[in-house]
């Protein structure tokens, strides 16, 4: 009964949890991101702190406002150079978007339907055009009436403003006492458990390590590849396009599909010829090369264990139940998920249900 009685109690605090969770994500979502920065940048500190210059060593505090300052400064410069970059091809996106449906209408669908001998006699091309338009202009609107209201909330600007600040304040103490933080909760362990709870810890910072802290640089690597090389081409929307597909590369193969799809599109629109396709198909072939034979090999590994279908549940899912909190929540459980389960089925595998002998009338 004892032992009953505690694992109600578990289940029930585990349900608390995730009901706090669940109602607080507005207010967790920037300690949420400040754990995740800290997380990133603890072991660059870590690394900090073994320097040596002449006899004097890097203390911790020195250690992390440096790392502070490195994490900021990134931040700074994707703000000041890559953000207006993004936010002029989306404008121009927005203004061309109905030259391109008409296009796409008149011309591309006409065209596929005489190539491949499809009958979109009873489509009606120029009413679902039309239907797309306006709702793309409703769409439009309603993102600027959005903007304006949230510029002109005096709530919104202030919770803004808040996260603004309280993202790096957390960060600094996080990093400046993650160690302590860690080894806090390992001093809490019970003595019984403690050796499995420490494996599952190492192996999930490993799935995690090489998750994100590899496959970030993947994502970055790749993007910066497909935007140049479109944009060596010429190519409209060479950086919205290639910088998309470096992201949605989390899940393998969709950015380098999805990239080629849009490029090839835009490609066909903007040249009329077929020899930009072929170009676009080179960079993304390029990009493709590189990843599988030095950028997930080197930085990746095969530690990760996450099936794309896993990836693209776990961040539907918890966008769903948390918003944005839940997105950036969905791919960490989901990994110690993974890491869980392959510790019970290790066990199951050892344990004397599965080795039982089945023939026991033999």
């Amino acid at each position: 009964m004892k032992t009953e009685s505690r694992n109600w109690l578990v289940l029930a605090v585990l349900l608390l949890c995730g009901w706090l969770v669940y109602r607080l994500a507005a207010v967790l979502t920037p300690f949420a991101v400040a754990t995740a920065l800290a997380y990133f940048g603890d072991p660059l500190v870590d690394r900090l702190q073994r320097v040596s210059v002449w006899r004097w060593k890097i203390g911790r505090s020195l250690a992390v406002s440096v790392v502070f300052v490195l994490l900021l400064s990134l931040l700074v410069l994707v703000l000041l150079i890559l953000v207006p970059a993004l936010l002029e091809q989306v404008h121009l996106l927005i203004k061309r978007l109905p030259a391109w449906l008409d296009w796409f209408s008149a011309t591309a669908l006409p065209w596929l339907a005489a190539k491949t001998g499809l009958d979109l006699a009873g489509v009606q091309l120029p009413v679902l055009a039309g239907m797309v338009k306006d709702y793309w202009q409703e769409i439009s609107t309603a993102a600027v009436s959005v903007v304006n209201v949230v510029s002109r909330g005096g709530m919104a600007v202030a919770t803004w403003l808040t996260n603004l600040v309280l993202i790096p304040v957390v960060t600094f103490y996080l990093l400046r006492d993650w160690d302590d933080l860690m080894q806090g909760i390992e001093d809490m362990l019970p003595r019984k458990i403690r050796g499995d709870v420490e494996f599952l810890a190492r192996e999930v910072d490993a799935v995690l390590s090489a998750f994100f802290r590899g496959q970030l640089m993947v994502m970055v690597a790749l993007g910066a590849i497909y935007a140049a090389g479109l944009s060596l081409l010429g190519l409209d929307f060479a950086v919205l396009i290639g910088l998309t597909a470096g992201l949605l590369s989390i899940v393998p193969y969709l950015g380098s599909i999805a990239g080629v799809v849009v490029a090839s599109a835009t490609a066909v629109y903007q040249f009329h010829d077929g020899l930009h396709v072929l170009l676009v198909l080179l960079v993304f072939g390029v990009g493709q090369t590189a990843e599988g034979m030095f950028l997930t090999p080197r930085l990746v590994g095969d530690r990760i264990g996450l099936h794309p279908v896993a990836v693209i549940f776990a961040v539907l899912a918890g966008g769903q139940l948390f918003g944005f909190l839940g997105i950036l929540l969905a791919l960490p459980v989901t990994a110690a998920l993974n890491v869980l389960v392959m510790y019970l089925h290790g066990k199951y595998r050892q344990s004397e249900l599965y080795n039982s002998d089945t023939g026991a009338g033999d």
